[in-house]
């Protein structure tokens, strides 16, 4: 019996617990049961004990109800010592519940305000965009997805990470800054969590972008959250479109079938390896796809040509006076950079450079074009290049491999970094798979110390690339730009000192510190995470553009190239940029700007100019560079 009543008792005493584990809720509730089981008999006792009651039962339950509802008055009762008592009982009773109800409202309150900035609360837009993770492409991403909504009354973009979302907020904020109509919302949570995920609305999103962290486990991280898209889309039917970017090519296969067939994966690694090749051979590139992926000047756009229909793709480069045409769709198939007889069908769309869709009207200008300024010689040749490698990171083997695919023979490549063992192992892996036209040699120093840089005549070398080294576990993503920086400042020093101008390319991570690095008119600057996050975000506007980024930033397809402008047009004359455009289609290339020698230290453009008006006139010096579309001469040469 004994053990029953014990078993009872714990079972209620569960019970009870359980019951206060709901919340504020049930903390009312019970403190409402417990007050009126000791208001109620003392205002019976108090109603019964009163010469003045009413005589009826009715009445003094009346009277009993009245006082009751009158729990808030401080000992208003007279008469015998035990209606004082049960007066001030009661007075008491009504000071400890309305203190309590008001501290478990004040607590629910303070809660529920706690949950709202935690970002614990479901997204109910519709059309928005979805960033899923938090790396330093963050802060690019949601700048051009502003940018792109600038002009819609509704923008909405969601950014869901693991981290604190006030801290979300203050960071976007300071690097971001005013987003205009765009409302700007942070959740918190863990992107590989498919209940989480719904709280960023996927289902009603116009797209979700996935960005790798910056932590070594990244694209197994971007795998993952892909997978709990899927499972959090599963019982939605056909989702948004989805954007991701990895770093490891060894990933690709897997996030691509997690993505879906309507998914576009994004090798971050790989693209900013092959940008920091064609920079080294000529550098500036990188401004040029600035103002290319930028929304903030002429992007990329498919326009109807079924105006063109039957005519050859070269009458096409002169049809648009304020756009610049680069190729064409052809179904599903972006033609870069065509042969000029390509002829046109019906359906193909012109791929356009332009300030907007709406100005690539077409219009002949090919009278624009003056034949007697277009220069008729040979292109320059391609040569064998000496480059000197300052710093090893998981990039430098694809830069290595880059460099070695268009290698003219004779070729060399010299590195110089910290050889530790995975350094020199990666090195001689490097080396091992390539062919005879590159010769690979490692050099140990650090190259932060001015005695390594001294010992090494820099200004032998064809282009000098600085890279910075991995991050540490636990170090802060951008500390390898502290090193860059120092490195920077050392080859700046010498450029002063010996009144040579170096060919510098460096990789930083953090585009703010762009405006730190000491380097002269003639270096470029890769900003790794701000072009894949321009790249993801300008796919996210136009899903069909993601082919023709594919093809533009592939190794053997046609890219964005700097080329002498003597190679086009007379030096020392003036002509409009439709000789330009005339004399690249000669050589099967499209133009579509120029670079001005004069203008190199001027920001924010540093001479470049993208699609000019064909009429735009100007005076062509020696100095001067064309940005054409096309392939790369020396992979002709070479294949010659």
């Amino acid at each position: 019996m004994a053990q029953w009543r014990t078993s009872f008792g714990d079972r209620a005493r569960y019970w009870f617990d359980s019951t206060l584990a709901r919340g504020a809720s049930a903390l009312v509730g019970w403190m409402a049961l417990v007050c009126l089981a000791i208001v109620v008999p003392a205002s019976a006792v108090l109603v019964w004990t009163d010469p003045g009651a009413p005589t009826s039962p009715t009445g003094r339950l009346a009277q009993v109800w009245h006082l009751t509802g009158e729990t808030l008055r401080l000992g208003g009762a007279t008469g015998t010592p035990l209606r004082v008592t049960m007066s001030v009982l009661l007075a008491l009773v009504a000071l400890l519940y309305v203190s309590t109800v008001v501290g478990l409202i004040t607590t629910a309150l303070t809660e529920r305000l706690t949950a709202l900035r935690r970002g614990r609360s479901t997204v109910l837009e519709k059309g928005h965009a979805v960033v899923l993770g938090w790396s330093e492409q963050v802060f690019t991403v949601v700048s051009e997805l502003v940018a792109a909504n600038a002009n819609q009354r509704r923008g909405a973009v969601v950014v869901l990470a693991d981290r604190d979302k006030t801290a979300m907020e203050e960071a976007l904020s300071t690097k971001v800054g005013p987003v205009g109509r765009t409302r700007l919302i942070c959740r918190s949570g863990p992107t590989t969590d498919p209940a989480v995920l719904t709280l960023a609305g996927p289902a009603t999103a116009g797209v979700v972008l996935v960005l790798p962290h910056d932590e070594p486990d990244a694209d197994a991280e971007v795998v993952k959250t892909l997978l709990a898209l899927r499972a959090a889309l599963a019982t939605e039917g056909a989702g948004p479109p989805v954007v991701a970017a990895l770093r490891d090519d060894r990933y690709r296969l897997a996030a691509r079938l997690a993505a879906g067939p309507d998914g576009v994966v994004l090798e971050s690694d790989t693209v900013t390896a092959r940008l920091i090749v064609q920079a080294a051979r000529r550098p500036g590139l990188s401004l040029v796809h600035r103002e290319l992926l930028d929304f903030a000047g002429d992007e990329f756009y498919l326009v109807n040509a079924s105006a063109l229909a039957g005519r050859p793709f070269g009458d096409a480069l002169l049809c648009c006076p304020t756009s610049s045409v680069v190729g064409i769709v052809r179904g599903d198939t972006p033609l870069l950079n065509p042969p000029p007889q390509t002829a046109m069908a019906p359906d193909d769309l012109l791929i356009v450079v332009s300030r907007d869709d709406d100005t690539a009207c077409l219009h002949d200008c090919a009278e624009l074009a003056e034949t007697a300024a277009m220069a008729t010689g040979p292109s320059t040749p391609a040569r064998p290049e000496r480059v000197l490698l300052l710093g090893w990171n998981r990039r430098a083997p694809l830069v290595v491999e880059q460099l070695r695919r268009r290698a003219r023979p004779g070729s060399a490549v010299d590195v110089v970094a910290n050889a530790g063992e995975a350094t020199k192992r990666q090195v001689s892996e490097a080396d091992a798979h390539g062919g005879s036209d590159l010769t690979l040699t490692l050099h140990h120093g650090d190259i932060a110390r001015p005695e390594t840089l001294r010992r090494l005549d820099v200004h032998s070398y064809d282009s000098v690339i600085v890279l910075g080294q991995d991050p540490a576990p636990g170090q802060p993503p951008d500390d390898p730009d502290n090193r860059t920086l120092v490195t920077l400042l050392l080859l700046r020093q010498l450029e002063e000192a010996t009144g040579r101008e170096l060919p510098v390319v460096t990789e930083l991570i953090d585009d703010r510190n762009r405006a730190l690095a000491p380097i002269g008119p003639g270096a470029d600057v890769i900003i790794s995470g701000k072009l894949i996050g321009l790249l993801m975000a300008q796919i996210s506007q136009n899903r069909h553009l993601a082919a023709v980024f594919e093809e533009l930033f592939s190794a053997d397809g046609a890219g964005v190239r700097l080329r002498p402008a003597t190679d086009y047009v007379l030096p020392g004359r003036e002509t409009s940029f439709a000789t330009v455009v005339a004399a690249a289609r000669h050589r099967g290339e499209c133009a579509i700007g120029y670079r001005s020698h004069d203008d190199t230290s001027t920001s924010p453009g540093y001479g470049v100019r993208i699609n000019p008006p064909k009429a735009e006139r100007r005076h062509w010096t020696v100095e001067d560079e064309v940005v054409v579309v096309g392939h790369d001469r020396s992979g002709q040469d070479c294949s010659a």
